[in-house]
């Protein structure tokens, strides 16, 4: 008591109060010397605007997850070693932990939607293109487009507003499918309106700039993993960093054992089937595929990792875009890709199309030389065929039920197999 006393006396202004503290004997001098330390504060973990892709929104992809990453419910596994330095920007992806109680922790990707390499060369050619400058305010400047302009004035986003984009998301649109983006577009409050009375002019430009530069996020968006899609949570953005659920790539499985091979080869095929036939009727394809595109979670459940690439045609309402509107060209169909790269057609795209890219580039790595020579022999025999186009007639459904024919017997029913396990035992599905 006498010492919170005492340490009222370099404080206190009042004559009376001061005469009251004297009376008690207080020693100004010894209430100094008596004053405790100030504590040291914890580190302090600095991203910089520049580092999150912050300073150049709202030509970026959101921040509903911002306020995880300075409240530290986002770490990069680079903030659990002693250093606790930030990674180096230059990356395109990270591996990180995300919590909700700062008790358990998830493993999560973070990603850029392109390099930042990329993203700074076409900050500049906005720049050079729109201002004649080298640098600008990249808002300011894709404002003034004719496209955006168009987006301000727009209620509903209809196919010509997202005409010459490159994304293959966008290839081939149809307006159920825009509406679906509008209603299920995670940056902003849910309204579950197709009409975009409820996106503010900011949210439109990053929706627009989202879709430029790569749909992957709008992907995860519309087409969520708790309704069986595909695709890892998208759990939110900051700038231009997105946060999803963790996946290892495919290509850490390359040299797994067979059975584990087998069952990854299997699910790849139950993807590809699942992306052809759907309730809602939309036919996915790839335009390309690399040991990036998909993942596997921990529990050995196979997702597709990046849906950059994946194309969209609507069989229910087909395509509303022609030729022409395919060709055309803004600042927007450039931000990332060479303004000259040719279109794919509509028309061109068939049910075998990402069966084939798969058989050629990622189903030999996983299954070459795994297993005993007749079996073996039958799935390369399959392999070969598949990767020249299915020549002989069989579609895409037939040529996939051959080949899980041949898997089926190889996998095995144990708890390395999480996603099904003990399921497996009491199901003739496995």
């Amino acid at each position: 008591m006498g010492r919170w006393i005492c340490c009222l006396c370099s404080r206190v202004a009042d004559p009376l109060m001061l005469l009251l503290v004297l009376a008690l004997g207080c020693n100004p001098s010894t209430a100094a010397a008596a004053s405790p330390s100030v504590p040291h504060g914890k580190p302090s973990y600095s991203f910089g605007r520049t580092f999150l892709g912050l300073d150049k929104c709202n030509a970026c992809i959101g921040t509903s997850i911002c306020k995880k990453f300075f409240k530290e419910e986002i770490r990069f596994d680079t903030w659990l070693s002693s250093h606790l330095k930030l990674p180096p920007s230059s990356l395109l992806s990270y591996s990180g932990n995300y919590t909700d109680d700062a008790k358990s922790w998830r493993r999560v990707d973070i990603t850029r939607l392109t390099s930042k390499y990329r993203h700074d060369r076409a900050d500049k050619r906005i720049c050079t293109a729109l201002l004649k400058t080298k640098t600008c305010s990249l808002e300011r400047a894709l404002r003034r487009t004719q496209r955006f302009q168009k987006w301000l004035r727009a209620k509903r986003l209809t196919p010509d507003l997202v005409q010459g984009l490159p994304s293959p998301l966008l290839r081939c649109p149809s307006q159920r499918l825009l509406d679906r983006i509008v209603r299920r577009y995670a940056e902003v409050p849910d309204a579950g309106s197709i009409y975009m009375d409820h996106l503010t002019d900011r949210d439109k430009l990053r929706l627009l700039y989202t879709l430029a530069v790569n749909s992957h996020p709008i992907l995860l968006q519309i087409f969520p993993d708790v309704e069986g899609w595909p695709f890892p949570r998208y759990l939110g953005s900051c700038g231009r960093l997105v946060v999803s659920a963790s996946t290892r790539p495919l290509s850490d499985f390359f040299g797994t054992a067979p059975e584990v091979a087998a069952d990854l080869a299997l699910q790849l095929l139950a993807v590809l089937r699942s992306m052809a036939t759907n309730d809602l009727n939309y036919f996915f394809y790839f335009t390309h595929v690399d040991a990036g595109t998909f993942g596997v979670f921990s529990n050995g459940h196979l997702f597709i990792r990046d849906a950059s690439t994946l194309g969209i045609i609507d069989k229910e309402e087909g395509s509303q875009l022609t030729d022409g509107q395919q060709e055309y060209r803004d600042i927007f169909s450039c931000l990332t890709v060479d303004c000259q790269s040719a279109f794919v057609s509509c028309d061109s795209i068939r049910e075998e199309h990402s069966l084939v890219m798969v058989c050629q580039d990622l189903l030999p790595k996983l299954l070459t030389g795994k297993f005993l020579p007749p079996v073996q022999g039958r799935i390369d025999a399959f392999l070969q065929r598949c990767a020249h186009g299915l020549n002989n007639g069989s579609g895409a459904s037939e040529a996939m039920a051959e080949l899980a024919e041949i898997l089926k017997p190889l996998r095995s029913c144990d708890s390395r197999f999480a996603y099904r396990y003990p399921d497996c035992r009491y199901s003739d599905k496995y």
